[in-house]
């Protein structure tokens, strides 16, 4: 973490912004830095805005983040692949590893341990920013299943396209504390962050709020009053499916932002798994252009977490 603390003197110019000034009272923080990861900022002991405009007199104390480096350092973390060919990189993510640096994890991500089986950071990942290269669609930190990374830029747009126009097809499998009033059907609503809770969505069937989200489901099997449930993605929401579930009024197993803990299962974790991709991807001529495509379906066995809860599901409740 960093620490500044500055008093406001007779200087400052009028109209002068708070990070502005201590970008240039400082001299060691730039504005960018600050608005990246700046994690409490008070003006003379009270919550303050990066915005706020200064004053003689006034004492400034921010703390921020340490700065995420430019570019990822490869590490060496097992992956189990599930395809792979000079395109396309094909994994089932483990539950718990999340897919890109972001705040909080700048180590131990997906792209880490791409970096190193690609053999280093040499930008053939076609990044953008340096934090995500290769990375094409995400998977929360601990929903686990099927995650295509592209190995060149070519293959990045290629695979950007078939998800921006909507031909890639994901199946999810959950398991939900609740069973849908309904065996099959389809849930639409706007996703939007909930303005009480920044790490939470929440749902609304305003159409001018929010992103529109398009959710298919359809009950496999019930257990008392759990069931498990398949999931096809029509839009891809940040927490979609688990949104979605709780507007069910069934939210997943193991959910520690939707849902409640469950006595019955003290120690489940999130119950959602990306079980199937179908997508195209993409072949290259000699020359290095795009010669062809072929759809591809990709499968990630069913993780034991899954099992094992299933097993004491079945056992509790016999068919």
């Amino acid at each position: 973490m960093g620490l500044i603390t500055i008093s406001v003197g007779q200087d400052a110019v009028e109209g002068a912004r708070l990070d502005w000034y201590c970008a240039q009272k400082d001299g060691t923080v730039t504005r960018s830095r600050l608005k990246n990861g700046a994690t409490s900022i008070t003006v003379n002991g009270a919550a303050a805005k990066l915005s706020r405009i200064v004053r003689p007199g006034d004492e400034i104390s921010v703390t921020w983040e340490d700065p995420p480096p430019e570019n990822p350092i490869p590490e060496n973390i097992p992956l189990d692949v599930l395809y792979e060919d000079p395109a396309v990189t094909v994994v089932n993510k483990k539950q718990g590893m999340v897919t890109h640096p972001g705040a909080g994890n700048w180590t131990g991500t997906l792209v880490h341990a791409l970096l190193w089986r690609w053999g280093g950071n040499d930008g053939r990942a076609g990044s953008v920013d340096g934090l995500r290269p290769g990375i094409v669609h995400r998977l929360d930190k601990d929903t686990s299943g099927v995650i295509i990374t592209a190995r060149t830029p070519e293959s990045l747009a290629f695979l950007q396209r078939e998800f921006a126009e909507r031909r890639a097809k994901k199946t999810y499998v959950a398991i939900l504390r609740g069973v849908p009033a309904r065996a099959s059907g389809e849930v639409k609503t706007q996703i939007l962050r909930d303005p009480k809770n920044r790490k939470r969505f929440t749902w609304s069937e305003d159409s001018s709020k929010g992103r529109f989200a398009h959710t298919s489901y359809r009950v496999v099997a019930t257990y008392g009053n759990y069931s498990l449930v398949r999931f096809a993605l029509h839009t891809g929401r940040t927490h979609q499916i688990r949104v979605h579930c709780k507007y069910l009024g069934c939210p997943i197993l193991g959910d520690p932002i939707y849902g409640k803990s469950d006595s019955s299962f003290p120690g489940a974790t999130l119950m959602l798994h990306a079980k199937s991709l179908t997508i195209a991807i993409p072949e290259f001529s000699p020359l290095g252009t795009i010669a062809l495509s072929r759809v591809s379906t990709f499968q990630a066995p069913i993780p034991l977490r899954f099992k094992k809860v299933m097993k004491s599901l079945k056992e509790r409740y016999p068919r």
